[in-house]
């Protein structure tokens, strides 16, 4: 058989090698500000934590978008919300886009939340322009990504590719007792769908500000990123003995308290001992029984591990384990040190990566390949499909904050980028 040239199988979709899609900046930062209007705080941040009322108003407008572009919406069972724009071969597999709209506590508006709004421009774009695609392209928002109120983090794109068990989803609680089903009947998205792939996906493409200074500090609007660090999320708990602050001698004392506190700088310590990359923090600490004049008996906090390199994170927790072992022997106090959740490092895909350095290229954006040292949705997604991501700069690096900011021009450069990139890959 002999096939028509290449350029001209292109054309029969509309689609040359040269074309890019012109977004609306104007609609695309009306509707940023719109979005962020939701769960806003005093100090122009977010508080919108997954599922809450605040998540339920901001899904109620994602889908009426999705709804008002004529795209086929459709919730999963862990409230994972899609919506389809069909392409012109009924029988290709979809070009996944998107992000999610939880935010951290007292968080920034840019972090998931410019992602999705990317995705649904680019969308609004391709229905504006009129423009064919082969593929079928959906556009995503992932339940609880951040893991703040529900543990584990990156709970929506997890379930979706087999890493969580549905009914163990479910039945994840936040701080309150609130099972994941209950928050999700309670806000009305607890969808029908199976919470899984319902056909193969071609490619997923998520945008996402870095959350870091690199590139800011290399004057670059775009991050081709090459992967994501491994990571692992511990839980100890150590206990001694409550007693009078007064009257108890220091010598018999068993202070859970004192011997957490050695932890927390070993903890510390670890970062760059065994990789350059290693980072480490403890970010939830809870001290009992509380009172000014009590020794503690309790102490809970949670330990965050990271590396590029998955046998470092595995030493990491190793020497987390030994640090609370010597901290008790010492304090005389007992501990339990259990494992929450751990994550591989991800290497994207080399195809989606060239598909986001074409187009930068052809938009003469200045860009980089990076690696990036947060987790997201793309790495689960990684697990089924060829993925990949593209970041845009955080000013000074700040993020999980209400300081958290973006540039408008980086933001529109990486939104163009990234629609061409979408464009691309649904070919």
């Amino acid at each position: 058989m002999v096939w028509p040239p290449y350029e001209e199988l292109l054309s029969r979709h509309g689609e040359t090698e040269g074309v890019t899609l012109d977004i609306n900046a104007d609609r695309y930062r009306e509707s940023f500000e719109a979005y962020s209007e939701i769960g806003a705080t005093a100090n122009d941040g977010l508080h919108r934590l997954a599922l809450s009322e605040a998540d339920r108003t901001v899904r109620d407008r994602f889908v009426d978008d999705l709804e008002a572009l004529g795209l086929d919406v459709r919730v999963d069972e862990v409230g994972n919300v899609f919506g389809r724009r069909d392409g012109t071969d009924p029988d290709a597999e979809p070009v996944l886009i998107g992000s999610h709209l939880d935010s951290q506590p007292y968080g920034g508006r840019f972090d998931g939340q410019l992602g999705v709004l990317t995705a649904l421009e680019t969308m609004r774009t391709l229905v504006d322009s009129d423009v064919d695609h082969r593929r079928p392209i959906e556009i995503v928002n992932w339940t609880n990504e951040e893991g703040s109120r529900f543990k584990p983090a990156l709970m929506g794109s997890g379930t979706f590719v087999g890493e969580f068990d549905v009914e163990e989803t479910l039945a994840a609680t936040d701080a309150d007792g609130t099972t994941v089903e209950e928050a999700l009947e309670e806000i009305g998205y607890r969808g029908t769908e199976p919470c899984e792939p319902r056909e193969g996906i071609h490619a997923y493409l998520e945008l996402h500000v870095e959350q870091g200074p690199k590139l800011e500090e290399r004057d670059r609007s775009i991050g081709i990123v090459e992967g994501i660090f491994g990571m692992a999320w511990l839980e100890a708990t150590i206990r001694g003995e409550s007693d009078h602050a007064g009257p108890s001698p220091m010598h018999a004392r068993q202070d859970a308290l004192v011997a957490a506190t050695d932890v927390v700088s070993g903890v510390r310590r670890l970062s760059n001992r065994l990789a350059n990359d290693v980072v480490t923090t403890v970010g939830e600490f809870e001290v009992s029984p509380g009172s000014i004049n009590v020794i503690p008996d309790k102490v809970e906090f949670t330990i965050d591990v990271r590396s590029y390199d998955d046998d470092v994170v595995a030493e990491l927790v190793d020497r987390v384990d030994a640090e609370l072992d010597a901290a008790c022997a010492r304090e005389g106090t007992t501990y339990e040190l259990e494992e929450l959740w751990r994550i591989p490092h991800t290497e994207f895909a080399e195809s989606v990566r060239e598909a986001v350095l074409k187009s930068a290229q052809a938009r003469d954006a200045s860009h980089v390949e990076m690696v990036g040292g947060a987790g997201h949705d793309a790495s689960y997604l990684n697990d089924i499909t060829d993925a990949g991501m593209m970041f845009v700069p955080s000013v000074d690096g700040k993020t999980h904050n209400e300081a958290e900011f973006t540039e408008w021009d980086d933001a529109i450069a990486g939104a163009r980028v990234f629609a061409d990139t979408t464009r691309r890959l649904a070919r």
